[in-house]
């Protein structure tokens, strides 16, 4: 278990410290892993170079670590704290699950002292994190709270009937989520706002997709850009013209369930689209749905990391948590969603049948994004980085005796490249220090099969 972990940079879910000398540090992560999707803190490991360093007197430290949790958090916290050895080392082990919170700093109260994991940093939560940490535990999502600034009449309940294909009445849009009620009254709920308010771009209007063609591979020229906005549950079409109009590909959309070969597996484009429209943290303000196409690339990211409890990996296993259950319940009712937590992997199968590199999934900041390459990105992959790939894959570790075999160079060089490629961040070292004679390499653990 503890090669799996050191085999992994510090992220959303590890964090690595020499000692307990940063005590408040180590209390802000276990409570940013909690109200997060949980995580493991290790301590007698550098968190720069991981170097193993070990914890000295590993009983007196974690009772002071079970103390310091018990007397700084609240709610209460119980994180499994274990012993382990590893390499004549003792190391302490804190496994901390994600609970309903929010958990906060006992001392800073629940507006200053709620923290939550971006990548590998703790970040203090805003109102909007906060508030919907709390829906969590109430277990609502923000689409199904009511809209206070509409009425029923502000429902395109039109639209809704032609994309279903049966009149929808006050009652049906009560039953889909679209309108709900307070006290004797009906008012709209968010989603159903969201999905076909007739004022939608006023009250949600970060609610739209910005989509751009990009000259190259970075963002330096726009070649092309459109705003997409109106009612979501139409938004589907238009992006995927966009993408048809800016790809190398000839796809005639005569409906949003169209499927045609083409450069990029539409099939796949479509799942990540419907991804970012469904699962897009809409309660949000000054983010919206990008929508980025490159030479060699297209990148779809939606405002909101992957809702809280779920990790990547627990995602890519079909693990699923809708953030939004009445845009999810109407998509599912349009047939855009088969089977719900199956998106990902469709994703992934889709570009394993096109022979394209896998995509990647990917949280950036507070966003989740979605990268599907195309064959250009093929070409540019050296030789030898495919072979050590390919073993890696199969083997899972190497040493650089074996790649220097493998590369049939010699011992030096071999280390030469397997450091570059561990500065390129492809690859991970594990040892005790720069001389470890005993030093493997890893793939760095991605968000893509």
């Amino acid at each position: 278990m503890i090669e799996d972990i050191l085999r992994q940079e510090e992220g959303k879910n590890i964090e690595f410290k020499e000692n307990t000398n940063s005590l408040p540090k180590i209390i802000t992560t276990a409570i940013a892993f909690a109200n997060t999707s949980g995580g493991v803190i290790i301590i007698g490991i550098e968190d720069k170079n991981k170097k193993i360093v070990g914890v000295t007197n590993p009983l007196l430290e974690e009772e002071k670590l079970a103390n310091a949790f018990s007397d700084s958090i609240k709610p209460r916290l119980l994180p499994d704290i274990q012993i382990i050895s590893y390499r004549e080392k003792q190391l302490i082990l804190i496994n901390i699950p994600h609970i309903n919170g929010p958990f906060y700093l006992k001392n800073q109260g629940l507006e200053n002292g709620v923290y939550v994991r971006l990548g590998s940093t703790n970040r203090l939560a805003d109102l909007e994190i906060i508030e919907n940490l709390k829906r969590q535990a109430l277990n609502i999502t923000f689409d199904e709270q009511l809209c206070f600034q509409s009425n029923p009449e502000d429902i395109d309940l039109t639209t809704a009937s032609e994309l279903l294909g049966k009149k929808v009445k006050l009652n049906e849009a009560i039953s889909l989520g679209l309108i709900g009620t307070h006290g004797k009254n009906s008012l709209p709920t968010n989603g159903g706002i969201i999905l076909f308010g007739k004022n939608k771009d006023k009250i949600f209007p970060d609610a739209r997709i910005l989509c751009a063609r990009f000259k190259g591979i970075n963002t330096n020229e726009f070649l092309d850009e459109q705003t997409i906005s109106g009612h979501l549950a139409i938004m589907l079409k238009q992006i995927l013209s966009f993408i048809s109009r800016h790809t190398n590909q000839a796809i005639k959309i005569k409906t949003i369930k169209s499927q045609h070969h083409s450069e990029y597996p539409i099939v796949a484009i479509r799942e990540a689209v419907i991804n970012a429209l469904v699962h897009a943290d809409y309660s949000l303000s000054g983010e919206s749905i990008k929508v980025a196409i490159f030479d060699n690339r297209i990148e779809i990211t939606n405002p909101g990391g992957m809702p809280f409890g779920i990790t990547i990996e627990s995602a890519l296993k079909g693990i699923s948590k809708l953030r939004n259950r009445v845009i999810g319940r109407f998509f599912k009712e349009l047939g855009l969603i088969e089977q719900w937590g199956s998106g990902l992997g469709r994703i992934i199968d889709q570009c394993h049948k096109s022979k394209l590199p896998p995509p990647v999934f990917e949280e950036v900041g507070n966003s989740f994004r979605v990268t599907i390459f195309n064959h250009l990105l093929i070409t540019k992959t050296k030789k030898w980085q495919n072979e050590i790939i390919h073993f890696l894959k199969e083997k899972k570790e190497i040493t650089s005796p074996i790649a220097a075999k493998l590369w049939k160079i010699s011992d030096r060089a071999a280390r030469d490249r397997l450091r570059k490629l561990v500065i390129e961040g492809l690859l991970i070292e594990i040892g005790t220090g720069p001389n470890d004679p005993y030093k493997k390499y890893k793939l760095k653990t991605r968000g893509a099969l």
